[in-house]
């Protein structure tokens, strides 16, 4: 079982949002599929993989892969490796055995400050987009 530090819970989060993103980029050919849904070529919901369904909104997407649901916005050129202290909330309530202090907003908005004030993941200079993206 992995540590509950928030440096875990974004790793894990990351990980599954490009195992959604990689899904897609087999299924229709972009990490993205929001242009293939606004040009009506792909319904707003619909299935990628046995048992795995999403649905797009905005400029993100919920996955339902089998074992949880990962909700995850598209950054600045369709980046997929940010995240918010909101959707790293709702993963947490999504693996509470692994993360449960996690399923405490305040907790997740804390942690990831102190984790913000140590460098280790900042805002892409953008007006689109309010994510946050790992320190190379």
């Amino acid at each position: 079982m992995s540590a509950q530090t928030i440096e875990n819970l974004i790793t894990e989060y990351l990980a599954q949002v490009k195992k959604a993103t990689d899904l897609f980029e087999h299924v229709f050919g972009t990490k993205n599929p929001h242009r293939l849904w606004r040009s009506k070529k792909i319904p707003r919901r619909g299935t990628v993989g046995e048992g795995v369904t999403y649905e797009l909104h905005g400029i993100g997407c919920s996955v339902y892969l089998s074992e949880i649901c990962v909700d995850f916005n598209y950054g600045p050129d369709e980046r997929v490796d940010g995240f918010d202290s909101w959707r790293l909330y709702m993963y947490a309530c999504e693996t509470p055995h692994k993360y449960k202090k996690y399923t405490d907003r305040e907790t997740v908005e804390r942690e990831l400050n102190a984790y913000l004030k140590k460098g280790k993941a900042r805002k892409i200079d953008s007006s689109t987009s309010n994510l946050y993206f790992i320190q190379p």
